[in-house]
């Protein structure tokens, strides 16, 4: 009887088996602990918008300017003010009748009576009266709402909605039904229309992007695989992923440990099911690489998670490194999305290497059959062909045949394209170009400009000393751009304070012209009305010059405001572009440094990033500016794109340089680079199209900036996937050779 029939002892009989049920128990509960997870982190998953805070202001730092004046100016009023402005049109464009006017005058003083789902009467949420304004041509009316801003993000109601939000909501179909008939058009907008209509343009987050994004992956995966089975492991092992980062995330947010904002939301769902996929899938091709060597697919399992952990762990380790150099942001905003996405990586590693070996083991001896129909088969030892073949084994024998010309060509080519990077706009963008799409915001606010003066609705806030009033009145008065200036001062007993910003026009007794101003702590507030609205680049740029004028008068006044908000956002995004780049590099090097033990090797990964990094900004300039027709970038897409261009870019250099590196312990460092390449061309490429894919999804959310960031990682990727990867590093690592592994190459065999 052969030797292999023969049965085994007793104790070794009765020891198989004991493993086998510890294993299937050690299954059970990875599988029992993930659907938990996947319960819970559904539901959060769900309501992660409800934690959402959307607010430029909330995210500026303490010391910023704006923010310091808009507190000594909540000093000079009982409270702040969130303008909700509703505006009226005849159908026609012709000027109101007086029927029209009547019907306006009527809606305004309904307004506060309007009833809010689970929340009451509006009249509780407001500072001030609600009075309509006709326009000095008598084609508009205007029927400004002063929320309060304190009380406008409460939740309210079974569904838990913003006060701000429902307010907009209920105000657009009131209006709707109130003036059918009346032959009036009218516009919810307004910073409360706007935020409503990004809160709702973020709706889609939940529901349609996290759909788009998983069907693309599910497309990948099935053409990669082929197979019916295969590809919804991967992809359920992506959505607990998420699960499981959202059950993080939402206590967080919710305690205020973390700022959550839409566009956070929008990028962990992606950045989760992208991370969780490339894992899934560097795991699963070593899992069916050997499954060709062992029988049972327990011992496969063994060999492959044992050969993954390394690469998965080191391009884990140096995405979330580089996204927490995140934190050393001054912008909200950006500090909490580094570790939001940093949690998301760590849950999509989880994931893939618990969850997803429980999935592929989850039939014992059977588990081949998840491959069907392309099932992978035991090969004999001397069948076996030690590198795979086929189009991947050529590119590597091409780039290796003619490294030097292969790298320093693309190199010139990738030069070329970052030489477009300086045309880059990425100084800032208006409140009404954040929107792809035409929404009532910011179609009321082009009617309210034809009408009305914009700048009227969210002055300009200007603190200074009592002493200097004047002085910095008049340097104010001075600036292009400023249509007026005045000093908040007492109002007559029952009458609103002269200059405060957003109060009604027209309405109550106004000040007289020497009546005393009003002072606090020895300071006076100034309200300066921009010609710009204060939503506007252009209020923007009026701002800064105010600034500088008031400033040359007495160095300690302070300018707030809207728009003093959006410069500080600004201005703080381009210091943390400067700030946080260098240090993102120096931790990805001590990072590779560790996982590849060579210093040279390091700095030629994170050279050829770069350059990949220039050529993809460069791109972006062109298609920004040529094709696309954008009316520029904000400020923080810069950053954003290099943090996950160079963080997520460096994954795939990872996955190569750690597979060469074994090769080249055996073979060599330029036949090692050869054999790298070949084994994991297939597995790389298919990880760079599910992540491209997966951030091209993020434009089904109609944002300026949401698309941009699409664009510039998926076409990052792309160039990281099919030439860095491909051409670049591979052509420059087999130019230097065994040098690469310097000053710990003493291992590696001469070449």
């Amino acid at each position: 009887m052969p030797a292999s029939r023969v049965r085994p002892p007793a104790p070794e009989r009765r020891s198989r088996a004991g493993s086998a049920v510890g294993r299937a128990l050690l299954l059970l509960g990875v599988l029992a602990a993930w659907l938990a997870i996947a319960t819970f982190g559904g539901m959060a998953q769900g309501t992660l918008s409800e934690v959402q805070e959307n607010d430029n202001a909330a995210f500026l730092p303490e010391g910023a300017e704006s923010t310091r004046a808009d507190e000594l100016a909540r000093e000079f009023t009982e409270s702040s003010s969130l303008p909700a402005l509703v505006v009226l049109e005849s159908d026609d464009g012709a000027a109101l009748t007086p029927e029209q006017l009547e019907a306006g005058t009527a809606f305004a003083e309904q307004v506060p009576a309007l009833e809010l789902p689970g929340g009451g009467p509006l009249e509780d949420y407001l500072t001030g009266p609600v009075i309509a304004v006709p326009s000095e041509d008598g084609e508009a009316m205007l029927v400004p709402i002063s929320l309060d801003a304190d009380r406008a993000n409460e939740l309210v109601g079974e569904e838990e909605e913003r006060v701000v939000n429902l307010t907009v909501d209920e105000l657009r179909v009131f209006a709707a039904e109130e003036l059918d008939g009346t032959g009036l058009t009218s516009w919810v907008t307004g910073p409360a229309g706007a935020i409503a209509d990004l809160v709702e343009a973020f709706a889609g987050i939940d529901g349609l992007l996290l759909g788009v994004a998983l069907v693309v992956v599910l497309v990948i995966l099935v053409l990669v695989y082929r197979s019916p089975i295969l590809p919804f492991t991967v992809l359920l092992t992506s959505v607990f992923a998420l699960c499981a980062a959202a059950l993080v995330i939402k206590p967080l947010a919710g305690a205020e440990v973390l700022l959550l904002n839409g566009q956070s939301q929008g990028i962990l769902s992606i950045l989760v099911i992208g991370a969780a996929t490339d894992y899934s899938l560097l795991l699963v091709a070593r899992y069916r690489e050997e499954l060709t060597r062992h029988e049972r697919p327990v011992d496969a399992m063994r060999v492959a998670w044992r050969a993954s952990l390394e690469p998965i762990l080191a391009s884990a380790g140096t995405v979330i490194a580089g996204l927490l150099c995140l934190l050393l942001s001054d912008l909200g905003s950006n500090s909490s999305l580094g570790p939001v996405a940093a949690i998301g990586i760590a849950s999509a590693v989880l994931a893939a290497l618990t969850l997803l070996p429980a999935l592929l083991l989850i039939a014992g001896r059977r588990s081949r059959a998840l491959f069907w129909p392309r099932v992978p088969r035991v090969v004999a030892a001397e069948d076996a062909r030690p590198v795979r073949a086929g189009l991947w084994q050529r590119v590597a024998d091409g780039v290796t045949r003619r490294a030097r010309p292969v790298w320093v060509v693309t190199a010139l080519g990738l030069a070329a394209l970052a030489a477009f990077v300086p045309t880059l706009q990425a100084n800032g963008t208006s409140e009404s170009d954040v929107f792809l799409t035409d929404v009532e915001a910011v179609a009321g606010e082009d009617v309210l400009a034809e009408h009305f003066d914009e700048g009227t609705v969210q002055p300009s806030v200007v603190i200074t000393a009592e002493d200097n009033a004047q002085d910095v009145l008049g340097a104010a008065e001075g600036v292009d751009g400023v249509e007026s200036a005045t000093i908040l001062t007492e109002a007559p007993e029952g009458a609103a304070p002269g200059g405060m910003p957003g109060g009604q026009p027209g309405g109550g007794e106004q000040p007289t012209e020497d009546a005393p101003p009003v002072v606090v702590d020895g300071n006076v507030r100034i309200e300066v009305v921009t010609t710009a609205a204060a939503e506007s680049q252009e209020a923007v740029a009026t701002v800064e010059a105010l600034r500088t004028a008031v400033h040359d008068v007495d160095a300690d006044t302070l300018v707030g405001g809207a728009a003093a908000q959006r410069l500080d956002t600004q201005q703080t995004a381009a210091k943390d572009l400067r700030t946080i780049i260098p240090v993102v590099l120096v931790v990805i090097f001590i990072m590779l440094a560790l996982l590849l033990r060579s210093i040279v090797a390091p700095l030629l990964l994170l050279g050829a990033n770069l350059l990949s990094f220039g050529a993809t900004m460069g791109l972006a300039a062109i298609f920004f500016n040529h094709v696309f027709d954008f009316p520029g970038a904000d400020a923080t897409v810069p950053l954003y794109g290099f943090v996950f261009l160079v963080a997520l870019g460096i994954d795939y250099s990872i996955f190569l340089m750690t597979r060469v590196r074994e090769e080249s312990l055996h073979h060599g460092t330029r036949e090692g680079v050869r054999r790298g390449l070949a084994v994991t061309g297939g597995v790389i490429t298919s990880a760079g199209l599910v992540l491209a894919a997966t951030f091209s999804a993020l434009v089904v959310i109609p944002l300026l900036f949401l698309v941009q960031l699409a664009f510039i990682v998926a076409v990052g990727v792309l160039i990281d996937t099919f030439i860095v990867r491909s051409l670049l590093v591979p052509g420059l690592v087999h130019d230097v050779g065994r040098t690469s592994w310097w000053p710990w190459a003493k291992r590696i065999p001469q070449d």
